[in-house]
């Protein structure tokens, strides 16, 4: 279907695309983005967040419109690696994310809740439809791109975001571990049954570069980026070694400031990707 436009709700076609689009929700009446791009892993402590704060940090500094859905209920990161302490203000029937240093827009639990330490102590499919109504409820305004930090696995969440948000494709984050194929191949054979397309592997923690001799020391063993990249078709691969400066910078709420030429590769593929534009207002 060349003129497809995923609305399913106003096409007559009986298609393949139908049972998977028909779940999809539309987002804020007073928003729009040209792409969405998740970062997803097999399994939690990757550094999904970090991945996509580089990503968004990067696109930002592109001069690009920039929003990050945190849908990682239970464990939302983002805001403390932006120092975001700011709560997210409500309109009539609406949420208004809250703004970065540097003008990117991110919603997350921990923008809704009166002190950060707070749990969210819910069930499963109460946490999935949070992660939904950030999309649907949130007043985005115009952006060029999305970024969705994925909480871990292949649960509850990741599947209403899956079905329910118009993805331009996901981003799969891993680390040099033994067990790390399985981890990958988890996410991979989740984006294909929902028929997402791959747009990179970052490999998180892949070395340290000792500051003493420059030499570069794979800790956690060899790195398998190239490797899985194969395995798996990705378009691009991409490493992060472990970095002292990163973690001040995220730890003191700066990481508007990091360095992003690591994820140089794969921010290059997710920019070749396909916009959903059609599912704007």
């Amino acid at each position: 279907m060349a003129n497809c436009t995923h609305d399913c709700s106003t096409c007559g076609s009986s298609c393949g695309e139908r049972s998977k689009n028909s779940f999809i929700k539309p987002i804020n009446k007073n928003a729009s983005v040209k792409r969405v791009v998740a970062v997803a892993s097999g399994k939690g402590g990757v550094g999904k967040s970090l991945v996509t704060a580089l990503l968004a940090v990067r696109a930002r500094a592109l001069g690009q419109r920039v929003g990050i859905l945190d849908a990682d209920i239970t464990g939302p990161s983002i805001p403390k690696a932006f120092g975001v302490k700011e709560l997210a203000r409500g309109t009539d029937g609406a949420i208004l994310p809250v703004e970065t240093r540097s003008g990117i827009k991110l919603m997350s639990m921990n923008a809704l809740l009166e002190h950060e330490e707070d749990p969210v102590v819910w069930r499963g499919s109460l946490i999935a439809g949070a992660a939904a109504q950030f999309w649907t409820d949130v007043e985005w305004g115009d952006l060029d791109i999305m970024f969705i930090d994925m909480p871990p696995g292949t649960g509850d969440v990741p599947l209403t975001v899956f079905q329910s948000i118009p993805l331009s494709g996901v981003v799969v984050v891993s680390t040099p571990q033994d067990l790390v194929e399985m981890i990958v191949g988890k996410a991979v054979s989740m984006a294909k049954m929902m028929n997402i397309p791959l747009l990179g592997l970052v490999e998180n923690m892949s070395y340290f570069v000792c500051p003493d001799c420059g030499k570069a020391h794979e800790i956690f063993g060899p790195s398998r980026a190239e490797e899985l990249k194969e395995k798996f078709s990705f378009p691009a691969a991409a490493r992060i070694p472990l970095d002292f400066e990163t973690r001040r910078l995220v730890d003191g709420g700066l990481i508007e400031a990091a360095d992003t030429d690591p994820i140089a590769a794969v921010f290059a593929e997710i920019e070749k990707s396909r916009t959903i534009e059609l599912w704007k207002k």
